[in-house]
């Protein structure tokens, strides 16, 4: 199960507003909600969080590219929106929609024992789903937040209820409990 939320950043604090990615099957997509709830065309974090297995940042600052942290790769490609921000960070092709449709909303794939069925010998574990191998650990923009005073160092630390540990740290708290 998936939690998302985004802060917007204004003039008086933060704002937040959970999100619905059932619409969301590319980066473009993901940036463009954000840039929708920007105000004034100020910084705006999305959060992605999956039951405490693995979280993500996509920030937006106006027209900049968006910036991204994944906290586990490996955890976040068997996942399909996490999938769509590893692909990014390690220029895997995120407009194969072949590898999106194998999986459901939840992180699993649909037909799970037919795609082993349908593998052969030489194939390696995981070429059926379209994935490569990605090491468990951090992926991305270490930096995301550190101008907000929220470190490197935190950042890699946060394990468990990410949102609320860093919503905290950015005096958001409030805003996205109120979302939750």
């Amino acid at each position: 199960m998936y939690f998302a939320a985004l802060l917007a950043r204004t003039e008086d604090g933060w704002e937040a507003s959970d999100t619905d990615l059932d619409d969301v099957e590319t980066l473009a997509d993901l940036t463009d909600l954000a840039r929708e709830a920007s105000v004034d065309e100020d910084t705006v974090l999305v959060f992605i969080e999956q039951e405490d297995a693995w979280f993500g940042i996509v920030r937006v600052d106006g027209e900049d590219d968006p910036r991204i942290y994944v906290s586990d790769a490996a955890a976040a490609t068997r996942s399909s929106y996490g999938e769509i921000l590893v692909d990014e960070l390690t220029g895997g092709d995120e407009d194969d929609a072949a590898d999106l449709d194998t999986l459901d909303l939840d992180g699993t794939e649909d037909g799970e024992d037919d795609l082993e069925d349908d593998t052969d010998d030489t194939e390696e574990p995981g070429a059926a789903a379209g994935r490569g191998d990605h090491p468990a650990g951090p992926l991305g923009d270490r930096q995301i937040l550190g101008d907000f005073g929220f470190s490197e160092r935190e950042l890699l630390a946060v394990e468990t209820d990410a949102m609320a540990e860093i919503a905290d740290a950015l005096g958001a708290s409030e805003v996205l409990e109120a979302v939750r």
